[in-house]
């Protein structure tokens, strides 16, 4: 289907406003086919595969559906699992930000009944559960559903495999007749097919078609890697496969703009394409790249669509697409004219279940990749400046400077000596020039755009772990397995320099030694030898290395030696300074009928007395009035609430923040 801009669908303003500050423009196919329909009241049976957006598709028209005005349940979402019935919440606050008053509450078995409660009576409108916690509320009397305008069942084959038909029959049996029923299911089997012709009124089947197939002239890799190392392991493949030219897709635009400043700040020539560009700066990038003026393109897929640069070398998926068919117009953009290319994604390994369903869609193996060392990395550089230098004396192309060679050699310098420094003053000086500055453009403010916790942990709202039996199911929690350096058979020797940012380099620490191996390997070789450093047997290598030599003032120089103090002075036990008087614990007085609340963001983070105020009545929904004395101090803060509601504020400011900051709220 043609793609759709979320402009294009009939939102609210405060929608489109909050889906543009998660980055987004494109809407999936789902969404775009699903949202319409929702909107003007009709049920849906939705047929697509996990990770194809289906979240928005449901939760953007709930969001827009509900009437602030009415505190009584008016949606209600079901999913199979208390993590997915977690992030659906999550989604919905973030869609429902501009729009307040909503009250979206999570209820699912393992958590406190008191807090579930409190947000029921409260008077949420969205209910997010799992179908026996809201089975039981049901029953207690505490979830009425007299009010309730749309019941959303997510993932159904998953909660029928798990054995909770009975339960949804019973909720669907005591939901209001005159309500819209929303069935999405990645397959369609004849349980779920009884239920939709039992409780659905005349529903619209939505079903993501499969189209295209990929492109065979291309190198298709993926490689399975930590979001945290992402960055680490893009700069290593530029490096270790020496690529000029290439496009790197993500799906946010916050993602493009943090993307860009980091290849920037590693001396990569980068710049961003994306829908917050005037149609003049994208035309001016666009000729700048078709010029060979930068190294990669970073762009979102509304404003790459329609690219076509000869001799795109690469083209990296930093973000899976939503849609299968998506990652084969990525991919399209290299290989042309029957020319080869590469087609590289980094994937975390939660989603790999993706790249099965794009292998599935396109008939097509990716093959899996091996994660590069520091040490081939290292050793790439040198293969690369090694061929140009021999393609440069084999040519003859080069001004001869026998004269200055000739005086070097007067002042007793030898030819290897004048060589070596000659290539470690090319090789250093190439390494430390910065790239030039590409046009920038008017970026929002940091504080304008989504925290960073929610690029790390869930970036796109259709990212979210598989569920239920299937085969490629994944683990929830990527950040257990081990950064892609600390796998043993990948591990690199201590000492080895990267291409990525310098706090990857601490991955793997290096060895203990009295010389800072960056020194040592920078010395020439002479007389004494360093000791071994002390390697754990994993990360030997099988191929011994020849031992450098060193000076033994050079091995002076590089440790430190420390100052020995007179012999009268040596056991003169030094007399202790007096210690500062202990900084007084807050007053834990306050008023009658208010909790005092302590909260873990302070100065430090720029948090004023007026930001807490406005996230408690954004949060809960309550007047600022509820909040009274707020105390902020350098890392933290104090602030006075009403008692009667302060449980319900701990429970909303634990999952919200401020200034792109999560939040920690306990009692003080």
């Amino acid at each position: 289907m043609t793609p759709k801009l979320f402009s294009e669908l009939g939102l609210s303003p405060e929608l489109l406003k909050a889906i543009d500050k998660l980055g987004f423009e494109q809407a999936s196919p789902i969404q775009a086919a699903s949202i319409p329909v929702l909107l003007a009241g009709k049920d849906i049976v939705g047929q697509s595969q996990t990770g194809s957006g289906k979240t928005a598709a449901f939760g953007v028209p709930a969001v827009q559906l509900v009437d602030v005005t009415k505190r009584a349940v008016q949606v209600l979402i079901l999913c199979p699992t208390r993590e997915l019935a977690m992030q659906v919440s999550e989604e919905i606050h973030k869609l429902a930000f501009f729009k307040r008053g909503i009250i979206a509450l999570p209820i699912y078995g393992g958590q406190s009944y008191d807090r579930q409660l409190f947000g029921l009576k409260q008077g949420a409108q969205i209910v997010i559960g799992t179908p026996g916690r809201v089975m039981d509320h049901m029953r207690r009397g505490t979830l009425r559903l007299e009010n309730l305008k749309m019941v959303i069942l997510d993932e159904a084959d998953v909660m029928l495999n798990m054995g909770f038909r009975d339960d949804i029959e019973t909720i669907l049996k005591d939901a209001p007749k005159e309500r819209q029923t929303v069935f999405f299911s990645a397959t369609m089997p004849r349980p779920i097919r009884d239920l939709i012709e039992k409780y659905s009124r005349a529903p619209e089947n939505i079903k993501m078609e499969q189209k295209a197939l990929t492109v065979a002239t291309i190198d298709q890799t993926y490689f399975e890697v930590d979001r945290r190392y992402k960055i680490e392991l893009l700069t290593r493949l530029i490096d270790i496969y020496d690529l000029k030219l290439g496009i790197i897709f993500c799906n946010t635009k916050r993602m493009v703009d943090d993307l860009v400043d980091h290849l920037e700040g590693l001396g990569y020539q980068a710049d961003r394409l994306h829908g917050d560009m005037t149609q003049a700066m994208r035309d001016r990038v666009m000729n700048k790249f078709r010029k060979s003026g930068l190294q990669f393109l970073v762009a979102t897929d509304v404003a790459a669509r329609g690219i076509d640069v000869d001799d795109v070398q690469v083209v990296f998926n930093y973000d899976l697409p939503y849609d299968p068919e998506d990652y084969v117009h990525r991919i399209g953009r290299t290989g042309r004219a029957g020319k080869s290319g590469r087609a590289i994604s980094l994937v975390p390994y939660r989603e790999l279940f993706q790249i099965r369903n794009i292998e599935r869609f396109a008939n097509v193996r990716i093959q899996r990749g091996k994660i590069p060392t520091e040490n081939e990395v290292a050793e790439a550089k040198e293969g690369v400046f090694l061929d140009k230098l021999r393609s440069l004396l084999t040519s003859g192309e080069f001004q001869k400077q026998d004269h200055l060679v000739e005086k070097l050699m007067e002042e007793t310098f030898s030819t290897n000596d004048i060589a070596s420094a000659l290539i470690h003053l090319l090789q250093n000086g190439e390494a430390a020039k910065a790239a030039p500055k590409v046009e920038s453009y008017d970026r929002p403010e940091r504080d304008e755009r989504p925290p960073a916790r929610f690029d790390d942990r869930r970036e796109r709202n259709e990212d979210r772990a598989p569920r239920g039996r299937f085969a490629d199911r994944a683990p929830q929690r990527d950040d257990r397995r081990p950064g892609f350096d600390q796998r043993r058979d990948e591990r690199p020797r201590p000492g080895t320099p990267t291409s990525g940012p310098a706090r990857f380099r601490d991955a793997v620490p290096p060895a203990k030694s009295k010389v800072s191996p960056w020194k040592a390997a920078a010395a020439p070789a002479t007389k004494a030898v360093l000791p071994p450093a002390e390697i754990k047997p994993a990360a030997i290598e099988p191929k011994a290395e020849p031992v450098k030599t060193y000076s033994d003032a050079e091995i002076l120089a590089a440790v430190k030696i420390p100052e020995t103090k007179p012999a009268s002075k040596l056991f003169i036990k030094p007399k202790p300074e007096p210690l500062a008087p202990p900084k007084p614990k807050p007053s834990r007085a306050t008023p009658e009928g208010q909790t005092r609340l302590w909260m873990s963001l302070g100065e430090t983070q720029g948090v004023t007395p007026i930001d807490v105020v406005n996230a408690v009545a954004g949060e809960t929904g309550l007047p600022g009035k509820v909040v009274g004395t707020v105390d902020v101090r350098e890392k933290h803060l104090f602030m006075d609430v009403s008692a009667e509601h302060a449980n319900g504020i701990i429970a909303k400011l634990n999952r919200a923040s401020i200034k792109g900051h999560k939040i920690k709220v306990k009692i003080a």
